[in-house]
């Protein structure tokens, strides 16, 4: 499977897979920040969520796909390193504001510095046409996040510290996605990246969650927690996993814009399971935003 996806890069048909295996994270992506902020203190949503990557994937990193290199083992571990950063600030974010406001603002700051750093470190340019889709993408994104916080009743310094932690973890999302393309694509075997990446970057929040749960008054039933972690665990292959296979085939600007159609998911999830409001606004920034990821995948 590994050869397969090496042989893949760089082909036409590669390109059509990337792009599929892009939107597919989109998806789950929505879902994965719909989970967390849910009606668990997200702390304690991550921890679980990391606690059942850890199980699920110890044993095919450990026994089912090749053990990293040296330069492989480093880039993992400067993957737990940007990921708790990025896991933090998520974190702290959803713990001061709303999904529908948090999210935006995230996913809307993190492809124009990582089309940015695809450039200068990859060497993938992108056309005027596609800075354009850009330029609609991440304007409709930071709009859509305009508009929801115009809506807010919470606490204004309570507000703006969310936001400013969502804009923290938008460009941590920019490191990230640039770091991680860079690991799957200098490992021999792209599973072996993957499976070790997920292992070793779901350490952290376990402890944390543990942590806070001893020192809660009030301490939620951990049943529904868990089940809920597990379904977080098995959407974050497909989210994580999804978007590093689209970078190892393909543009890491390409496949970093698309997934930020995940805004779109996340509108639709934030309006029909969580009841936040979405209105003719919010519906046509939407649309912007899924135009600007066509005029990207149309004008390259």
């Amino acid at each position: 499977m590994g050869d397969w996806i090496v042989q893949l890069a760089g082909t036409p048909q590669g390109a059509q897979l990337a792009t599929a295996l892009a939107l597919m994270s989109a998806v789950a992506h929505a879902a994965f920040g719909a989970l967390q902020k849910g009606r668990y203190d997200p702390w304690l949503t991550r921890g679980a969520i990391d606690g059942w990557l850890a199980v699920i994937s110890a044993p095919v990193a450990l026994f089912l796909v090749p053990w990293p290199n040296a330069f492989t083992a480093w880039m993992l571990a400067g993957a737990v390193v940007i990921h708790f950063i990025y896991k933090l600030t998520m974190a702290l974010a959803y713990e001061k504001a709303a999904y529908t406001v948090v999210y935006p603002v995230v996913r809307g700051t993190g492809p124009l510095v990582t089309v940015i750093a695809a450039s200068a470190i990859f060497g993938e340019h992108f056309t005027v046409v596609q800075w354009m889709g850009v330029a609609c993408l991440s304007g409709g994104i930071l709009l859509l996040a305009l508009r929801n916080l115009s809506e807010e009743t919470i606490d204004r310094a309570a507000l703006k510290t969310g936001l400013a932690w969502a804009a923290l973890g938008g460009v941590t999302v920019a490191i990230y996605t640039t770091w991680d393309a860079y690991g799957i694509r200098s490992s021999l075997n792209p599973f072996t990246f993957l499976a070790w990446f997920f292992f070793v970057t779901a350490l952290d929040f376990p402890i944390i969650a543990v942590v806070r749960y001893r020192g809660m008054l009030t301490k939620p039933d951990l049943g529904p927690l868990m089940w809920r972690g597990f379904a977080g665990a098995f959407i974050a292959w497909i989210s994580f996993g999804g978007v590093m296979l689209a970078t190892r085939l393909d543009k890491v600007g390409e496949a970093a814009v698309l997934r930020e159609t995940s805004t779109v998911f996340a509108a639709l999830i934030g309006w029909f399971i969580l009841g936040e409001k979405v209105g003719p606004r919010r519906l046509f920034l939407m649309a912007l935003v899924a135009l600007g990821a066509v005029i990207v995948e149309m004008g390259g």
